[in-house]
């Protein structure tokens, strides 16, 4: 039975598709990873999470579900932007330059990819996203849902 949990965990992993970069590579994206998430506040990650979600204001099929506007659009980019520098020019900045060496451009995007995931459960674990998130559980057909995971 799908509940607000898998719910969630579902649309997280629509949002943040993981990326699968080389082997060795690996290491260094982990370690990049574990430098973003711990050189980042939970105050960083709601600022990144709102950057996302301005950015994608600007797509036309969302543009009315916001009142979000292009100085919005601006501040939150601006945020993200000091936020970025200072990760990836100072906190970060030894570990990005392994894993761009190890496993190219690509490397810093997987990277970046923990770190946007983590910005995703700060909102998330929100009891007011968690309820309007519950909200798709009336429009799920459950019954061919657990019948598709039964299916042989």
């Amino acid at each position: 039975m799908l509940n607000k949990s898998r719910a969630a965990l579902i649309l997280t992993a629509i949002c943040m598709p993981l990326i699968s970069g080389q082997a060795s590579a690996q290491t260094s994206v982990e370690t990049l990873g574990s430098c973003l998430a711990d050189n980042t506040s939970g105050k960083d990650r709601k600022e990144l999470a709102k950057w996302l979600f301005a950015a994608m204001t600007a797509h036309p099929e969302m543009k009315s579900l916001t009142s979000a506007t292009s100085q919005d659009i601006h501040s939150a980019s601006k945020s993200a932007g000091e936020i970025f520098t200072r990760l990836m020019a100072d906190s970060c900045a030894k570990q990005v330059r392994d894993a761009v060496q190890t496993g190219g451009p690509a490397a810093i995007q997987a990277g970046f990819q923990v770190l946007g995931q983590l910005a995703m459960q700060e909102l998330m674990t929100n009891a007011q996203v968690g309820a309007a998130m519950g909200v798709l559980d009336q429009y799920i057909d459950k019954a061919r849902v657990d019948a598709a995971l039964q299916a042989k």
